[in-house]
């Protein structure tokens, strides 16, 4: 019974003292935002055909959708090419900005705002990764996403090293930020733009926001430590529950995608995967496709193959070597995909989601690799090489309740 309870208490300790898996987070974090980054470029020629005003889903019909379900979406606060043109840009930037990690709580709100605007406006534009993203980026929000490989780690080091030789330290930039979107978000809501829509992208924004205000207070007004551990436990147990979730939803995609290709005569014969290899709108490579349906056998191993390994990847997680492996499979199998069936940001969504379970040693090998490279191309070109980041220890304060 004692080591039971020291068992519990160890496990209780773990969840509220840290923000377990920095990396992994920060994989998911560049993951998405590249993802959505990619797909916003690439689209940028046509992106008034898709979202614009004059899109072939009209900005009446995609109000009158809205007015029925209560979806979010900034792009039906007005009507204008100027108006369009403002959330499409911000989108971009919040993308990029939260790729590179500047200010990761603030770019992971706007990033969720971007994501749930544009996708909501044409509802018939998105696939199962859009779907995916969709979600992702109301989770990101409560992750501490910008602990290790972000501009927000570099500043918070370069602030400590500041700190130690004595330095006052003032962050200007992350209350000029917060005063700004919440002079946003006072004027959208005085305005009634989240009257008759679903609560919940609203109760987010406020929720960030007032957090940030408190933390901030508490942090630079309190006498005592307890407050500020407090606060660091809140946002460490949002942390560690959102990364839950994404893991949850990863295996339940997985999972019911298996089993519902189960119940297909298609994929119980085995030629399931033959037939979108000859469809015109999945065919970029058309003489890919016809060279990987020239065998019946290999057709029938995908097939099969792409069922076992979507059902039993849940289970899988009981066993880290085997976890791993099936991991690396379905990765190959995205990449694949986004090649051969042209749904790169398909695959793309995927395999940032797949992210969540990658090893952390891994992980630790892939940045390694990643700083030496970064540290060729300086030494090239002149510049010194930039010091190699520490490995994330317990969540820091400043990042979730910074204006970061």
């Amino acid at each position: 019974m004692n080591r039971f309870a020291l068992s519990v208490s160890a496990g209780i300790a773990r969840i509220t003292e840290s923000a377990l898996g920095p990396y992994q987070s920060a994989v998911i974090r560049i993951g998405f935002s590249a993802t959505w980054l990619l797909f916003l470029l690439r689209e940028f020629p046509h992106r008034q055909e898709m979202y614009g005003p004059d899109a072939p889903w009209s900005w009446g019909l995609a109000h009158q959708l809205v007015t029925s379900n209560g979806a979010f979406t900034a792009l039906m606060w007005s009507d204008t090419q100027i108006w369009f043109e403002l959330i499409y840009v911000i989108a971009v930037l919040a993308s990029a900005l939260l790729l590179l990690g500047w200010r990761t709580r603030a770019m992971s709100v706007l990033f969720m705002v971007g994501v749930v605007s544009l996708q909501n406006r044409s509802v018939f534009m998105g696939d199962g990764g859009d779907n995916v993203l969709h979600l992702m980026s109301v989770y990101l929000v409560f992750t501490r996403c910008g602990q290790v490989w972000s501009l927000d780690a570099r500043r918070r080091r370069l602030a400590d090293e500041a700190r130690t030789r004595g330095e006052r330290v003032v962050d200007r930039t992350g209350p000029a930020l917060w005063a700004v979107l919440g002079f946003a978000l006072v004027a959208v809501t005085a305005g009634g733009r989240f009257d008759g829509i679903d609560p919940t992208v609203p109760v987010i924004l406020w929720l960030t926001w007032v957090a940030q205000a408190v933390w901030w207070v508490v942090a630079r007004r309190a006498k005592s430590r307890e407050p500020r551990v407090l606060l660091d436990v809140v946002a460490n147990l949002a942390h560690n529950g959102a990364l839950l979730v994404i893991m949850a939803e990863a295996c339940m995609i997985y999972s019911t995608a298996g089993w519902y290709k189960i119940q297909g005569t298609r994929w119980q014969d085995g030629t399931a995967v033959y037939y979108p290899l000859h469809l015109d709108y999945f065919s970029p490579w058309p003489a890919l496709g016809d060279l990987m349906s020239s065998s019946g056998t290999m057709l029938m191993l995908v097939t099969y193959g792409t069922v076992i390994v979507q059902v039993a990847f849940p289970f899988t997680l009981l066993n880290r070597r085997l976890k791993n492996v099936l991991l690396a499979v379905m990765m190959t199998e995205h990449a694949v995909i986004a090649v051969v069936l042209g749904l790169p940001f398909f695959s793309l969504a995927m395999i940032a989601t797949d992210a969540v379970f990658l090893p952390t040693p891994f992980l630790l090998l892939l940045g390694g690799a990643a700083a030496r490279a970064r540290d060729r191309v300086r030494t090239r070109a002149g510049r010194t090489p930039l010091p190699e980041p520490r490995p994330a220890e317990s969540a820091e304060p400043t990042h979730a309740g910074s204006t970061a």
